[in-house]
Formats: structure tokens, sequence, C-alpha cells
């Protein structure tokens, strides 16, 4: 070793931080990445209720193909079914009037899409609460909700395809169309939407409770740090 330059040992002590100060910063780097993730998670919430929104509305659940006797599109409680003379459609149904839409299963896939909606909707009115709220507790309470929003919309896609063997899609699909059978008709984009919505559904809320329990951990380190410091005090 040279005389008068410093050791090794003597070099290391002194770029070392102490516990506390380092204590710190990986705290504030946990605290920066968690709220990057949550920015994120808020983001795809909002896309997620557009979806959900789309899906409800849009009637291009199944729709005509090639071989069909009629042309049109149906919806989860509008549809729409060409007259055989012209090519002009006939559109009815409306969630307002309940009774004009064309089957049970289509009714109570409209009610369960529609609850979807609402919970993933009132999720996105809960971020207000993180003003006033633990941060934790609102994320549970994102995750329960948008969780049962997925359970609601796996129901309305399960059930809906047992409302085509109504008489008004057969007219439009042909005879051999049955239930979870479409006959000569197709799925079209916004069924294939509101599947791809429930796997958006649960990632989401498996990421809430996982940002929640984060938080709370968060929470019991800064308890823990502050009984500490006053202890030493």
């Amino acid at each position: 070793m040279v005389p008068g330059a410093p050791s090794t040992t003597t070099a290391a002590a002194t770029t070392m931080l102490p516990a506390s100060e380092a204590a710190k910063i990986y705290q504030t780097n946990y605290v920066r990445n968690s709220r990057a993730i949550g920015v994120l998670w808020a983001i795809f919430t909002i896309l997620f209720a557009i979806v959900n929104v789309v899906c409800f509305i849009q009637p291009y659940w199944i729709g005509d193909g090639a071989d069909t006797p009629q042309v049109g599109y149906f919806g989860l409680f509008h549809y729409c079914i060409g007259n055989g003379l012209s090519r002009d459609l006939l559109c009815q149904g409306s969630f307002a009037e309940f009774n004009s839409i064309p089957s049970g299963a289509f009714k109570a896939a409209s009610v369960f899409i529609g609850m979807s909606m609402v919970l993933v909707l009132t999720c996105i009115g809960c971020f207000a609460l993180f003003f006033f709220c633990s941060t934790g507790t609102v994320y549970k309470i994102c995750g329960w909700m948008q969780l049962a929003a997925g359970t609601s919309l796996i129901l309305g896609c399960m059930i809906y395809p047992d409302g085509w063997d109504s008489d008004e899609v057969k007219r439009m699909c042909g005879e051999q169309t049955d239930k979870y059978t479409l006959g000569a008709c197709s799925v079209r984009w916004a069924y294939i939407l509101a599947i791809m919505g429930i796997m958006d559904a649960l990632i989401l809320s498996f990421l809430a409770f996982v940002l929640g329990n984060r938080q709370d951990n968060l929470m019991s380190e800064e308890l823990l740090g502050e009984k500490t410091g006053n202890n030493v005090i």
C-alpha cells in the first residue's frame, strides 16, 4: 500500500450512506414508482370505461353473413333487420323500452353489461376519494368494483348467446340458428371487445389490490420509522 494513500476500507466507509438516508432514498423511489404505476392504472381504467360504454351502446354483437336470409345486426337491446324487399333496415329495441328486447337472455345480458358499465364509471368517480381518504383504501375499493365489473361482463357474455334461438335472430340468421349456435351469422366486433374487456377488468382489479397493499406497507414503514426516531430522541 502506498504511504499516505487512503485505505480501501476507509474509502468505502466514506462513500457508504447512513442507514437512515438509504432508507429515505429507497422510500422516495418506492413512492415515485407507485405513483407512476397508479397513473397508468387510472388511465387504463378510463379506457376500460370507454370500452364498456361502447359495448353497451353499439348494436354490433352479431351480424349477417354471406348466406343469411336477411341482412342486419344485433346488439344487446337494439337490432336492425332487412325486410327482404329493399335494402332498408328496420331497427327496433331500446333499453328504455325493455319489453322491446326480443329475448329474455338479451335482457339479462343487457342488465349485466349495464351493471358493469355503472360499476366502472363509479370507480372513476371514486378517484376523488384520493384527496380525502387513505390511498390504499381507495385502491382496494376500486379493485373490488373492477372485479365486480369483470364478473358482470363474464355473465353478460355467457348469457347473450342463449338468446340466439329467438324468432328475430332466426329470421336474420336462418332456421339452423339455435342457442350458442349462430347458423349463417357471425360474431361482430362489439362482442369481441366485450370479451377483451373481461381480461382488462381482471388485470386492473389485480393491479389495484397490489397498489393498495403496497400503500399499506408504505404507511406501516413510515409509522415504524417515526416510532424509531422518537425512541432515539
